[in-house]
């Protein structure tokens, strides 16, 4: 039963190596960053049903690509500031909190003048 498992899995093995260590890899070096963009997505989707919006709508209004909109709502992209603050004008919503409302106890500039 052993020999004939292997038999098996030998045949039907894949031509190209697995990768899944890499991308296992990769997810735990990334966790945190993985974490934020996976709520980004969350939100921006949640934000685009309640529009009605198409990832083709979001992609003219924010002058991205429809698959680079795509990427974001996978929730595994690391997007740069202008991108969230794109997506923040097209949907009318904040993604990146006020350092008020993150930390209520920040001393702000205007209190250091």
């Amino acid at each position: 039963m052993k020999q004939k498992t292997l038999e098996f899995l030998e045949a039907h093995r894949s031509e190209m190596p697995s990768t899944w260590r890499k991308e296992a890899e990769w997810r735990r070096d990334n966790w945190s960053c993985l974490r934020h963009s996976q709520k980004i997505a969350a939100k921006v989707l949640l934000q685009m049903k309640q529009m009605g919006l198409t990832q083709t709508a979001l992609a003219e209004r924010t002058d991205c690509t429809q698959q680079y909109v795509s990427k974001i709502l996978k929730g595994k992209e690391n997007m740069s500031l202008d991108t969230l603050s794109k997506l923040e004008d097209a949907l009318g919503i904040r993604l990146v909190f006020d350092e008020q409302i993150a930390y209520p106890n920040h001393v702000t500039e205007e209190a250091l003048v």
